[in-house]
């Protein structure tokens, strides 16, 4: 009966369902804001590029990836991958999307303090991630405290994570908006979808965080019951 304590079901379940719909969200509103060319007829791949010749990058590349909503930006090889829907699409979601991976390019050009503090922290949260949840269900188990909190320690590394990420997703898309608007690449409309898309997409990140929080809150609860 353990998948069905009090902690699951007022806590996981919830924050499971917010996840759901947040990320129904995003892509609802990706497609409203893809089905019609945007009044400039600039494509993603051309949005990246001016947003980083507006920040004076000229080492980052731009190029197509595979996968639907897998756009990203690669630091280490210095280049922004947006999916071919954004790369060669016209509308209002795709220069969004493509601007605000370049604002991520921008973000790392310029050494944002919340994507290095990010960057120190992700291998640490790669092990808790992995291991955190392993120690915990030993420790339950085995009916060893020590371990149990061991895991639990590992395993909030993953909500910091999450908690650090949120600044670097927000300024991002901020990043993106302004100079969206300052260079005038869309008009009023299609600026508003470009919004709506980057709000959508932020929202999953904040889902995201929401269900780290829940799990670690059930697992204590659990121990605390103990």
């Amino acid at each position: 009966m353990y998948y069905f304590d009090i902690g699951f079901i007022m806590l996981v379940i919830p924050a499971l369902i917010f996840s759901l719909a947040m990320s129904a969200w995003v892509k609802s509103a990706y497609r409203k804001h893809s089905k019609a060319r945007n009044a400039r007829g600039i494509t993603g791949a051309e949005a990246a590029q001016r947003v980083l010749r507006h920040y004076g990058i000229h080492n980052v590349g731009v190029e197509i990836t595979r996968g639907r909503l897998s756009d990203h930006y690669d630091p280490r090889k210095k280049v922004i991958r947006l999916s071919e829907g954004v790369y060669h699409g016209a509308t209002a979601a795709a220069v969004g999307i493509a601007a605000h991976e370049a604002g991520h390019a921008a973000q790392h050009a310029e050494r944002y303090a919340p994507v290095k503090v990010r960057n120190a922290i992700l291998p640490a949260t790669n092990i808790g991630s992995s291991l955190g949840p392993i120690l915990i269900f030993a420790g339950f188990a085995l009916a060893f405290d020590p371990l149990i909190t061991i895991g639990l320690g590992l395993f909030s590394l993953i909500v910091i994570f999450q908690l650090v990420t949120l600044p670097v997703e927000f300024n991002a898309s901020r990043r993106a908006l302004n100079v969206i608007d300052e260079t005038g690449m869309l008009d009023g409309n299609d600026y508003k979808g470009a919004c709506k898309v980057l709000r959508a997409a932020a929202m999953t990140y904040v889902a995201a965080l929401v269900s780290a929080i829940a799990t670690l809150l059930r697992f204590v609860l659990r121990f605390r019951r103990r």
